[in-house]
């Protein structure tokens, strides 16, 4: 009878991490929108990404600042002024998801 291996990061696995990090409605084209356009303000990146909605923006950016992708930097100016920007983590994303991109296109079987 065949022994059947469990996968090795069935505990804690790594991947599935990231997808945590990454995955969701928003948080691709918010990333996307900042590695595009750099640092954006909140009204910026809602006029940028249809369909998302002031609730969801503030809450994925929240997560995004939690999984330490993006940062948020509060200038004291009247009114104050609030920049979100990919952090270097977020910037190592970069080739990762363009080879995603590529793959995708690809015609291989």
């Amino acid at each position: 009878m065949a022994q059947h291996q469990n996968c090795p990061c069935a505990e804690t696995c790594a991947v599935q991490g990231v997808i945590n990090m990454i995955g969701g409605k928003w948080k691709l084209p918010i990333l996307c929108s900042l590695l595009n356009n750099g640092a954006s303000r909140y009204n910026e990146l809602l006029r940028n990404i249809r369909g998302l909605s002031n609730t969801m923006l503030s809450k994925t950016l929240r997560e995004l600042e939690d999984d330490g992708l993006v940062s948020r930097a509060e200038y004291l100016e009247v009114p104050v002024r609030v920049e979100y920007r990919l952090t270097e983590k977020a910037l190592r994303l970069q080739p990762i998801l363009m080879d995603l991109i590529r793959w995708s296109l690809s015609d291989a079987d």
